[in-house]
């Protein structure tokens, strides 16, 4: 990871409910382990817990409350009746990494951090991203995410973990591809991963979602006097259409994939009913909302027919696609105490999830998310707020029949969806570009009132209508989306120098919509250093979109052992109009190895960190799948280079040279690995002395070649390598160090 590094809004502050008193709470740092208790929903004895159960490639049709005839799901079907079923629920995207993300952090695709599935490099959340959980951990609830989560790199300890993102409990799958294995020989819990025996050696004994059910069901159990959040993410009903029991639909005559999916389907079904039983054994039914949901339209790999089960119900299209089936899902809010039984047609994207739960559990939001709250809607009023228009993007690389031909053959060009009232627009770009003027697309418009499959294009009989959606398009589109900061922000610094003075310097930032009072920050250090707040670190009054930014010189102890990570703690508390909050973030900072005593290639010194966006920094090889060296050599042009580091953008390596080096010398490009996948890698590299940025190269590419570095680094304490993407094509970034070397004075 990063030698400086931001963390935003991370986990709710050590703050107990004793002290929620404002003079309390400004006057004094907490004590840790504790956190605001969530205030309770009027006319309720206590705070609803929240639990968003996301099926994975689920579609509209599959249920039977949907109209689903085949596949059984009386647990489902039984939840739709007694609570509130939409009709016109919408996923965020197609495919299921960019739907989650906008699930997550209530932006939609044209804003959000993740934008396309994975291929290749994993995409990650960053620090920038606040998600639900962190809404919530700030309001006092115990968050959880159980099963796929879906983000990379496959790693503790950074930005996209979950642990990183508000969920203090993570069991399940981190990285996209790995979700695929059915039984795994190992899943994640919190930092660590957790060896499955019984599955090694590609053994089929322990069913992952089974493993998910049972960690699910223990985390209810042991948080039932307390609120709390729930996201579970069992990976079925995804290819493959594996599933220990198939045998309720073995007279069927169907292919051994179709009665697997049916079997998934059902599977779902009954896990979400042992969540419900869970509840009502424990007494929680009337003090619970349950969210269940779709992250895209219905699949159709692994031989699996969706045509047969009438996956997609009335709807066109499949996942991948635009049209209405790949994106309409089926939502179900249950929750016999608080949710108004009923359908709704409200147009509903999952982008809601976030201000809706924030609302339930009186929590402030992010006020530039796209979502709106539809938790007036969810206890029977009829006044929730209604979106505009709702947008969808696509960038994917994935081809299947079905939705190929849906998209008539153009289901790897680049489109976007809008649809505003019962209009719905669809269109393609011949082109990877984004920016390709309006006229160069393929466009259609539909009117869902009269025509919900899509089947007639009157693009013709309506061109102001056309014009106004293609301008809603190009308004939901930013290429970078910047975010007003939210929670605690904690700047470290680089290194730590034994019986040396840092600064560290934290922020407590509004980014909600209404003002807090008796704002405070607090910085807890590791025994035996000292902290001297140099600032205020109180604010009577935070109005919207103000932080308060507080300062402190900490000396860690002149024996402080050399080597060793220390994590400080910033804990930033205030009043908001739903009751108090407490942010809490972490930040490591490093007491770094010895300095270079001689000219040395930075392959065999010591780093401080290092932080690669796939897979480990790889000394000497060029394919960043092992730390130890396990690909071809680095290599530019058929040129072979003995010494270097092996990247993968984003990556950000950090050496200790305490002011002992003459120059910095090395040759960066795309590698020749990478080069043989394929052509579209594009990076560019950065240099950076401590603070100070040294050198930026020209973009690289395999065409163009590496670039030679010649940097003067005297007076430098920590030297960066940097490697950004530069094409917003993370894929075939492979990025190379060779003969990266620094001199000694």
């Amino acid at each position: 990871m990063s030698s400086r590094r931001h963390f935003l809004a991370g986990s709710a502050a050590a703050l107990g409910s004793a002290a929620l008193p404002a003079a309390a709470a400004s006057a004094t740092p907490a004590a840790a382990g504790a956190s605001p208790a969530a205030s309770p929903v009027p006319g309720t004895t206590r705070s609803p817990n929240l639990i968003v159960v996301l099926a994975d490639d689920l579609g509209y049709g599959e249920l039977g409350a949907y109209g689903q005839k085949l596949i059984k799901t009386p647990r489902l079907d039984g939840l739709a009746g007694e609570g509130l079923r939409f009709t016109d629920a919408y996923s965020t995207a197609a495919v299921c990494a960019p739907s989650r993300c906008s699930l997550l952090t209530g932006l939609h695709t044209g804003h959000a951090t993740v934008r396309a599935n994975p291929s290749g490099a994993q995409g990650s959340l960053t620090a920038a991203d606040t998600t639900f959980a962190q809404v919530l951990r700030a309001r006092g609830y115990r968050t959880a995410v159980i099963g796929k989560w879906g983000f990379g790199p496959e790693a503790a300890d950074q930005d996209s973990h979950p642990a990183a993102r508000g969920f203090e409990e993570f069991y399940g799958y981190i990285d996209h591809g790995h979700a695929h294995q059915y039984y795994p020989e190992y899943l994640w819990h919190n930092g660590a991963k957790e060896p499955i025996p019984a599955n090694a050696g590609g053994a089929k004994a322990v069913y992952a979602p089974a493993l998910i059910e049972q960690h699910a069901l223990e985390f209810i159990g042991a948080h039932q006097d307390e609120p709390f959040l729930l996201f579970l993410t069992p990976n079925v009903p995804h290819a493959p259409s594996d599933v220990p029991d198939t045998s309720a639909y073995a007279s069927q005559s169907w292919s051994a994939a179709n009665k697997g999916h049916a079997a998934q389907v059902s599977y779902f079904d009954t896990l979400v009913g042992r969540i419900v039983d869970r509840l009502r054994a424990l007494g929680l039914e009337d003090d619970t909302v349950l969210l269940v949901t779709s992250d895209n339209g219905p699949h159709e790999e692994g031989g699996v027919n969706p045509d047969l089960f009438d996956a997609n119900g009335p709807l066109r299209g499949y996942k991948r696609n635009l049209y209405e089936g790949g994106v309409r899902v089926p939502l179900i809010a249950w929750g016999p105490g608080r949710i108004a039984r009923g359908t709704s047609d409200r147009p509903t994207p999952l982008t809601d999830i976030l201000p809706t739960l924030a609302e339930l559990g009186g929590a402030p939001a992010p006020s530039d998310v796209d979502g709106l709250s539809a938790a007036p809607l969810l206890a029977g009023s009829p006044n929730a707020a209604r979106h505009g228009h709702l947008y969808w993007f696509r960038d994917e690389q994935g081809v299947t029949s079905r939705a190929n031909a849906q998209d008539a053959q153009r289901a790897t060009w680049l489109a976007e969806a809008v649809r505003r009232d019962n209009w719905k627009a669809v269109r393609f770009a011949p082109e990877r570009n984004h920016g390709l003027p309006d006229d160069k697309w393929q466009f259609e418009l539909y009117d869902l009132a009269a025509d919900v499959g899509e089947t007639r294009n009157v693009v013709d009989a309506h061109p102001s209508t056309a014009a106004a959606l293609v301008a809603l398009m190009r308004s939901s589109w930013q290429d970078a989306y910047p975010r007003k900061a939210f929670g605690v922000r904690l700047t470290v610094p680089q290194i730590a120098v034994p019986g040396q003075a840092f600064t560290v310097t934290a922020s407590l930032a509004n980014g909600s919509a209404k003002a807090w009072t008796s704002a405070a920050l607090a910085l807890r250090v590791p025994a035996g250093w000292t902290a001297t707040a140099t600032t205020a670190t109180t604010a009577g009054q935070l109005p919207a979109g103000a932080k308060l930014d507080a300062t402190w010189k900490v000396t860690p102890p002149a024996d402080a052992p050399a080597r060793t990570r220390w994590d400080l703690t910033a804990e930033g508390s205030a009043v908001a109009p739903g009751g108090p909050v407490a942010y809490r973030t972490s930040g490591t900072v490093p007491t770094p190895p010895p300095r270079p005593t001689k000219d040395s290639y930075l392959s065999d010194l010591e780093w401080i960190s290092a932080a690669n966006g796939w897979g480990p920094v790889e000394r000497d090889a060029s394919n960043g799948k092992n730390a130890a060296g396990d690909g071809p050599p680095i290599a530019f042009g058929g040129t072979a280079y003995a010494k270097g580091l092996g990247v993968h953008a984003p990556s950000d390596i950090a050496y200790h040279l305490g002011s002992a080096g003459n120059r910095f010398t090395a040759l960066v490009g795309i590698d020749d690995f990478s080069a043989k996948q394929s052509p579209v890698g594009a990076t560019r590299a950065k240099v950076y002395g401590d603070d100070r940025l040294l050198l930026t190269t020209p973009t690289l590419t395999a065409a163009t070649g590496p670039v030679a570095v010649d940097v003067d680094v005297r007076g430098v304490r920590v030297l960066r390598l940097v490697v950004e993407d530069a094409n917003n094509k993370t894929s075939f970034d492979h990025t190379s160090w060779a003969l990266a070397r620094v001199t000694v004075v």
